[in-house]
């Protein structure tokens, strides 16, 4: 694992999901990782039907803003699984 410097305070991985249940209410979700390096998964109805490049945007979208900056919190999603409840 590398090292990822940031000014974030607090839970990363909590915050990765915080901010995913803001955008899709039914969410379950998995987070782990660190220095900066996280995979998630997500299940959740709001994914049925709709193509895996949709949900993926959707829940990259939901985290945009742990990635801005150079001493931002999340600096890669290694893997992304996005599933149909």
């Amino acid at each position: 694992m590398s090292v990822h410097l940031t000014t974030f305070e607090g839970s990363v991985t909590t915050a990765i999901r915080d901010a995913i249940l803001q955008r899709i209410d039914d969410a379950e979700i998995e987070v782990s990782g660190g220095g900066g390096h996280f995979n998630i998964v997500v299940r959740s109805g709001a994914f049925t039907g709709r193509p895996m490049l949709q949900n993926h945007r959707l829940v990259m979208g939901a985290i945009a803003h742990l990635m801005e900056g150079e001493s931002a919190p999340v600096h890669a999603v290694d893997k992304l699984q996005t599933l149909a409840k």
